[in-house]
């Protein structure tokens, strides 16, 4: 678990805080978005929770211990995997992993196969002699994943960690993520991919100019924003406008109607439904959505951070 109290950076007297009293959790079990235009204050936040950097003010809390205080003791159950990852570019994938893996005290026969398994998983395994120069920006991207994977801790950062991955490499990040949060750990990912932020996470939390300004529930991210009702019916006549324009602003496409600007909470907007079968109409499609988390995240934040 991964708690949040009050966390400030000020970097200069001159300059607004990178992180201003930002307070979140992220249990275990639990996948938490964290979304936020650039120089918001994402990669500030990851930072301080890793123990890269030390807050002005605050503290982050890891499994009850203080990563300034007790950093060794929170260091332990904790890993990170940066947006772009540095590794000494001469060594070679093995010999680098068990490095690292013996920084945690791990059983060597255990880890040896533990990298073999990662490395597998992640589809780096044939490059395994190679010299980490040799591999391209998305092999090293996944080899960071193993590196951060290899001690097993049980809190996880992923810091834009889906930028530059192709489609292949999302989903398996995103397969990644979702069996994390089924072992019980709790994983803390930022990203500009707000579709991605959307399809996996339990909670988002948006970010601008250094502070927490909402905090979104999986169960609200259907309804963000102004809804619109879509239907297709396949018997439409004269009369079907008017009993949908009780119901907000009514467009129509053929069989297609779209209703806006609703007249009804959205929890009721889902009884049109009822409504449109009585009245003797045939529905072959229905759904009630919000605008989306990225349009409901621009009108928050807009469209610059300055």
């Amino acid at each position: 678990m991964i708690v949040a109290e009050n966390l400030s950076k000020i970097y200069s007297r001159k300059a607004s805080p990178a992180l201003n009293e930002a307070s979140f959790e992220i249990n275990d079990g639990e996948i938490v978005g964290f979304a936020g235009l650039n120089g918001a204050g994402k990669t500030t936040a990851m930072r301080i929770i890793s123990g890269i950097i030390v807050p002005t003010s605050g503290r982050a809390v890891i499994d009850g211990n203080d990563i300034v205080k007790q950093k060794i003791a929170a260091s332990l159950n904790l890993a990170i995997v940066p947006e772009l990852p540095m590794f000494d570019l001469s060594q070679r994938a093995i010999p680098l992993l068990r490095y690292f893996a013996g920084l945690y005290g791990l059983d060597k026969d255990a880890t040896d196969k533990k990298i073999e398994s990662l490395m597998k998983t992640f589809d780096i395994w044939d490059a395994r002699d190679k010299k980490l120069r040799a591999y391209s920006q998305g092999m090293k991207k996944r080899f960071a994943v193993v590196a951060a994977l290899i001690s097993d801790p049980k809190n996880i950062l992923f810091d834009e960690t889906l930028n530059g991955l192709d489609p292949e490499g999302v989903r398996s990040m995103r397969m990644l993520m979702l069996d994390l949060k089924k072992q019980g750990k709790s994983v803390f990912l930022s990203s500009h991919i707000l579709s991605e932020l959307e399809n996996i996470a339990d909670r988002v939390l948006i970010i601008k100019k250094g502070s927490i300004i909402k905090t979104l529930d999986r169960s609200e991210l259907p309804s963000l924003g102004s809804p619109s009702v879509h239907i297709v019916v396949s018997n439409p006549d004269s009369k079907i406008v008017g009993l949908l324009q009780e119901f907000g602003e009514v467009q129509q496409t053929g069989y297609e109607f779209v209703i806006t600007d609703l007249k009804v909470p959205y929890e009721k907007a889902g009884l049109l439904n009822g409504d449109l079968a009585r009245a003797g109409y045939i529905v072959t499609k229905f759904s009630v959505a919000g605008e989306g988390l990225e349009e409901y995240f621009l009108s928050l934040v807009g469209g610059s951070n300055v």
